[in-house]
């Protein structure tokens, strides 16, 4: 769906049909998508992987399990609005409100809810706020993910799903900015807040357009019912190891390091050399999918070097040995879970049911948000950090393999009958494939 910002078109948030197919999207518009996408991750990335430990570990509580409660709470609070706040956009584009208000909404929440985040002072206040940050910044993600669906044309969505990975070195950055040029918790979440709403304006000014047709370039035919689980179940696998590290990775390096106060700041810049890399990576093999039409072929490669790292990691002794291996598992990771993404929105039933359905997908997301802090905490206290590297290793690994299931035309091309399946039966399957995990 082109997305034009023309001064001469109003932008009263109706949906207008341009033809039967889409148009290519230029590059400033596809931006417009990936900033706002961006936004999202500078929403929780800053928050969740520093700002949150460092007022855990300020409060002197216990840190393992007050993260693993925060980490299940709101990854089931994260679950819950993503698939709200998707309905509730896809009733408001049957009746031609188009889902940008509730962008502005999800927008409004998230900076309130940081609000609750710098007042909370005890454990049980610390989850309370981080349930209903997650409840506020998926109010967003919901909105983004299900208009990058509908309106950038199938042909392009290995190039999107590319772009997407500007959101972690964006959001790194940001991270590093308020850990080094904001003294309190406070102003650190203002500012964050501020680059949220910035990130979001030029989406929400573009005018809305018709929603993509159903096959295209790139579209897996047959079985898409059991194509589309072994697709989550691999994004399942792989954001458990993702969380799981994410989660606990400033402890690992403070382990290294043996001096907690200079970690902060050297994770902070850690993360935003680890997601420079994967940009140029994601974005050579987003286009070159595009280009043949597959998918499957390009995700194993990123899955291994995400594998290599976890076991570098493992038996990482020293800071610059475990920084090494973590920029590789990150540039493995971010490249895989972007090619990933435009695999799975390939295979989206048609209809106005997307932003639900996109929220049902999301649980590869959220789920691992519960499953990875319990596992991570049992391998902490059972045995120590490396453990449980090499335990989400595993994981990785087996990500890398699901997709060799997953049949593919190297012809894009859809049986005839999909237009007329995919509104009511393929949906069903949707549901139906979820039920079945």
């Amino acid at each position: 769906m082109a997305v034009d910002i023309d001064p001469a078109t109003p932008h009263d948030g109706k949906v207008r049909p341009i033809t039967s197919e889409q148009k290519p999207l230029s590059m400033p518009a596809l931006l417009a998508y990936a900033l706002a996408a961006a936004g999202g991750v500078i929403g929780y990335v800053p928050l969740l992987t520093l700002l949150l430990p460092i007022k855990v570990e300020q409060l002197k509580l216990d840190e393992y399990s007050v993260l693993a409660w925060c980490g299940v709470a709101g990854a089931v609070a994260a679950a819950l609005a993503n698939v709200g706040f998707g309905w509730l956009g896809d009733r408001s584009t049957m009746r031609g409100g188009g889902r940008r208000g509730w962008l502005l909404a999800g927008t409004a929440m998230t900076a309130l809810s940081f609000v609750g985040v710098v007042f909370a002072r005890d454990a049980a206040a610390i989850v309370a706020s981080i349930v209903a940050f997650q409840f506020a910044i998926n109010a967003v993600l919901a909105q983004v993910n299900a208009l990058i669906a509908e309106e950038v044309p199938a042909a392009q969505k290995g190039t999107i799903a590319a772009l997407l990975t500007l959101g972690n070195p964006l959001a790194a950055a940001t991270s590093a900015l308020v850990i080094a040029g904001a003294a309190g918790e406070g102003s650190r979440l203002a500012v964050v807040a501020l680059l949220v709403a910035a990130c979001m304006l030029p989406l929400m000014l573009a005018t809305p357009r018709q929603p993509a047709p159903i096959g295209g370039p790139g579209q897996v035919r047959l079985s898409p019912r059991r194509h589309l689980v072994i697709a989550s179940a691999a994004r399942l696998l792989m954001q458990i190891a993702a969380s799981g590290v994410g989660l606990y990775l400033l402890f690992f390096f403070a382990a290294l390091a043996g001096d907690r106060a200079q970690t902060h700041a050297g994770v902070a810049r850690l993360l935003v050399a680890a997601t420079i890399v994967p940009v140029p990576v994601a974005f050579l093999l987003g286009r070159w999918s595009d280009r043949v039409g597959r998918r499957r072929s390009f995700l194993i490669g990123p899955a291994l070097l995400a594998t290599a790292g976890l076991i570098g990691m493992a038996s990482a002794r020293s800071w610059a040995v475990g920084a090494a291996c973590y920029v590789g598992f990150a540039t493995g990771v971010a490249v895989f879970l972007a090619l990933n993404t435009s695999h799975a929105m390939l295979l989206l039933p048609d209809g106005a049911r997307r932003g639900r359905d996109l929220g049902i997908l999301n649980l590869a997301n959220t789920v691992p948000q519960i499953v990875a802090p319990l596992l991570a905490w049992w391998w902490v206290k059972a045995h120590d950090l490396s453990a449980a590297m090499a335990a989400m290793a595993v994981l990785t690994l087996a990500a890398g393999v699901l997709p060799l299931l997953i049949e593919e035309d190297c012809r894009g091309e859809q049986p005839e009958d999909a237009d007329r399946t995919g509104s009511t039966s393929s949906r069903l399957i949707l549901w139906l494939g979820h039920a079945d995990r």
